[in-house]
């Protein structure tokens, strides 16, 4: 029996603070939306640029909730590879983003999402040198 990857559903408060993190800063970008009358629910589907079904990230906004989302370590991560880990870390941090787990080996990073999700940035191919501030910066908070 065949089985097929379709998504990863995050549930966010805000949709436009998430939007502006993963596609705006790490650049990923929305292929749908669908708004859950009845649930009272939108869903909007981030893929990297030209992926799709079977590669995206649901995020799931519920209308009249105040609930605050909390994650545990059983969930894990999100993870992305990036051409370079050293700009893209620079990017994330110019824009506000805290690196918890700076690319000190320049190959790994770890963030968070605004609604806390530990997301990985992986370097594309090889490690790169390393470099400071990367190399000596002390991991920040948890991911």
């Amino acid at each position: 029996m065949k089985v097929k990857y379709l998504h990863t559903m995050i549930r966010v408060q805000d949709v436009e603070a998430s939007k502006k993190f993963y596609c705006d800063l790490l650049g990923l970008v929305e292929t749908r939306r669908k708004d859950l009358d009845a649930a009272k629910a939108t869903l909007v589907f981030l893929s990297e640029p030209g992926g799709g079904p079977g590669n995206e990230i649901e995020l799931t906004y519920n209308w009249d909730s105040d609930e605050e989302y909390t994650g545990g370590r059983n969930f894990g991560h999100l993870a992305y590879e990036v051409e370079n880990i050293y700009e893209k870390c620079q990017q994330l941090m110019d824009a506000g983003v805290t690196i918890n787990r700076p690319p000190r080996d320049g190959r790994m990073a770890f963030v968070r999402s605004p609604d806390g999700i530990s997301v990985e940035l992986l370097q594309m191919g090889e490690s790169l040198p390393q470099q400071e501030p990367w190399a000596s910066m002390p991991n920040t908070g948890s991911w």
